[in-house]
């Protein structure tokens, strides 16, 4: 699991961006459970997330960020990245971002994608 914090804020809202390799269903949930048993990312106002399994059987989870799985589930699917489950959390700062949060959501995903060993 490769976690990057701190990636960027917006407005006071904060952002996180991590992943890792998961095959199945069940370990895409047990990917985000693992995830969430650390306070910070369990208090979090949303961990979104997206994985195309190794068969191409697209998996997504917007967790209250309407949309933002689905934004997640294309960069992977314009990456050809099979087998690896991204989750972008945000800790909500106050103020609503609008579209913007798409563009939030992208930004971490590509921090992501450059930076993963």
């Amino acid at each position: 699991m490769q976690i990057f914090e701190g990636i960027l804020s917006d407005r006071g809202s904060k952002y996180a961006v991590s992943g890792g390799p998961v095959t199945s269903k069940a370990e895409a949930a047990a990917f985000i459970k693992s995830l969430c048993r650390a306070k910070k990312f369990a208090k979090a106002t949303h961990n979104t997330w997206a994985v195309l399994l190794p068969d191409g059987t697209p998996l997504k989870n917007d967790d209250g960020e309407s949309g933002a799985g689905m934004v997640i589930l294309r960069m992977l699917e314009r990456e050809a990245l099979l087998g690896e489950i991204v989750v972008v959390t945000r800790w909500y700062g106050g103020t609503r971002l609008g579209g913007d949060r798409f563009r939030r959501v992208q930004d971490c995903v590509r921090h992501y994608l450059d930076h993963r060993a």
